[in-house]
């Protein structure tokens, strides 16, 4: 089995961290359910929850690549428990405003169900992230 047919939790959350980096943003939505809620960190940039893959993409992805010049989703530690997949990993980017760059730590829980993500919440450090993007 393939890592596109692959339907277990860790391989959909890896499609999805593949899919953000290549900036493929249909492959991207194919890894989310129809219904999934995408909830940005209060105190970051884009807080909020996010519905639909279209809302997650347009919401999410497309912004951050308006505002930070290669933000990048850097995964590499998984925890995985039945439906839950925690990842550790690093956001990388320069702030197109500002020119500082960004180099955080982050935690991201997903719920996968039916091959899908359903659920996503991000756990970073907001301060960091606002004090790259202001002058």
């Amino acid at each position: 089995m393939g890592l596109t047919d692959d339907t277990t939790p860790a391989a959909v959350v890896r499609r999805q961290y593949l899919a953000s980096a290549a900036g493929d943003l249909a492959a991207l939505r194919a890894t989310l359910a129809p219904d999934v809620e995408w909830t940005e960190m209060a105190g970051f940039p884009l807080a909020g929850t996010y519905r639909t893959p279209e809302g997650v993409t347009s919401g999410v992805m497309e912004k951050l690549a308006q505002d930070w010049d290669g933000w990048a989703a850097h995964d590499d530690t998984y925890v995985v428990d039945g439906e839950n997949v925690v990842v550790l990993a690093r956001y990388t980017a320069t702030h197109q405003a500002t020119g500082r760059a960004l180099n955080v730590r982050v935690a991201h829980h997903f719920t996968v169900r039916g091959g899908l993500i359903v659920r996503f919440e991000q756990f970073t450090d907001t301060a960091l992230v606002r004090d790259a993007a202001t002058a």
